[in-house]
């Protein structure tokens, strides 16, 4: 049976989730949420990351119990049903085939608006190659790279917060101190809530982590640890950034609302005219460059994913074969890199193109994170029949609690996605029911 090279540790793990999340995630949704909370963003940020704490903590559960690069495909085939678990690991690549696509278009459009003279289409094909490459390499080959490219990201954002409170110290606030915690006049909480189903978008990619268990070099707990570190890791630096850019922003939350198409740029804004222009280029460049790297980590999960499926011949088996020299999945990344590039230039192509994407790869992770929680309950409650006050927590009422938070923001999402979500289900079902009886799952066992 193909495997993968067990090299990572802890280290490596967590400089994964951060790349794909991407430290500075909510600089372009700060505007909308400013203005959607009232001004409370940083409580917007302190709720979503407790809220995703749900989430992670299910996550590092059937990680550390099925350490399998599957991800949510092997955990709910094990919870539920392989059939089940077919389904949701289509329904998951819907999130990590789609993501990288939507992270490299992203990189193209930012770094053509750096530099117009170079077209959108170069800008992406060249950050689909070198990522490429660099998941050829493996990813003990090529940490230096990545890990300086997260150095490099924090470094910016370093600055940016030491630099926007030497000017709070030596200017004063736009707003009281308390204001991002506690909102305005027309502060409510189910405008907060609204929020909070925006700002959780922020997270996608610490479940990542999961994806690469199998190459876990530690031990057997590691990855857990590192998707709850990663978690809040990322809710730290979500919280601070926040909290900082709406003590100086020069917009108040009602301006925002009544300009809508100032609230994308509110965050860079409030760099560039209270900060320093320099700091802004720099935080644009970061932003640019940052998300072809998480585009990296996304493509090397998709493979990862394809990898798993095609193992257990749930998909074509060639999709399992490993580099002898890399210890990689060399034709999973190969096939995840052509679709993200055909993805990105047919939506290049169109007006709506990248928001189209975003809210595909919303319904994929939204609903692989329901059926997460879901398997927790399958796999402890029933599989394992674990009992105890302890256990009717941590197996039902936690996860629970989970889906209700994941299911508001599922039912909020735009409805052409929900259709695609719909069509793309529909498809992985005939996938199943011609594939049927191949399937070679022996470490269910």
């Amino acid at each position: 049976m193909p495997k993968l090279t067990k090299s990572m540790k802890f280290r490596d793990l967590v400089i994964l989730g951060l790349l794909f999340i991407g430290p500075t995630a909510p600089v372009g949704l700060f505007g909308v949420l400013d203005a959607l909370s009232d001004g409370a963003v940083a409580l917007v940020y302190l709720i979503s990351t407790l809220l995703m704490a749900f989430t992670a903590f299910s996550y590092a559960r059937m990680a550390n119990q099925l350490p399998h690069s599957g991800s949510v495909y092997a955990y709910c085939s094990a919870g539920i049903h392989p059939n089940a678990g077919f389904l949701v690991g289509w329904l998951l690549l819907l999130d990590y085939l789609f993501i990288p696509a939507v992270a490299y278009l992203f990189s193209g459009i930012s770094l053509n608006a750096i530099i117009p003279d170079i077209p959108v289409w170069f800008w992406t094909c060249l950050a689909v190659f070198v990522t490429t490459i660099l998941n050829l390499i493996g990813f003990k080959k090529s940490a230096f790279i990545t890990l300086m490219i997260l150095i490099i990201e924090i470094i910016v954002l370093f600055a940016v917060i030491v630099g926007g409170i030497w000017v709070l110290c030596t200017q004063g606030t736009q707003r009281d101190l308390l204001h991002p915690f506690m909102g305005g006049d027309l502060f409510s909480w189910s405008n907060v809530f609204s929020a909070v189903s925006i700002a959780v978008l922020s997270y996608l990619g610490f479940d990542a982590i999961a994806t690469f268990a199998e190459e876990n070099g530690g031990h057997r707990n590691l990855v857990g640890k590192a998707i709850i570190g990663c978690l809040i890791l990322a809710g730290i630096l979500f919280v601070i950034q926040t909290y900082v850019g709406a003590l100086l922003s020069p917009y108040t939350p009602e301006y925002l609302r009544a300009h809508p198409d100032l609230q994308g740029k509110a965050y860079y804004t409030m760099v560039n005219s209270e900060i320093a222009n320099w700091l802004g280029w720099s935080l644009s460049m970061t932003k640019a460059v940052g998300a072809a790297f998480a585009a990296m980590v996304g493509q090397a999960a998709a493979s990862r994913l394809l990898f798993s499926m095609g193992r257990d011949k749930r998909l074509p088996s060639f999709l399992a074969k490993v580099g002898q020299h890399n210890g990689v999945p060399t034709i999973a990344i190969l096939f995840t890199a052509a679709f993200n590039l055909c993805l990105a230039t047919l939506a290049a192509n169109h007006s709506k193109g990248l928001a189209t994407l975003v809210s595909f790869v919303d319904i994929g992770a939204l609903c692989a994170f329901i059926m997460l929680h879901v398997s927790v309950i399958g796999y402890f409650r029933f599989k394992q029949k674990r009992q105890g006050k302890l256990a009717l927590i941590s197996d039902v009422l936690i996860p629970m609690v989970g889906i209700l938070v994941l299911l508001p923001v599922l039912i909020h999402i735009d409805n052409d996605a929900k259709i695609v979500g719909i069509i793309w289900l529909a498809l992985g079902s005939l996938v199943l029911f011609f594939n049927r009886g191949r399937a070679d799952l022996a470490w269910l066992k």
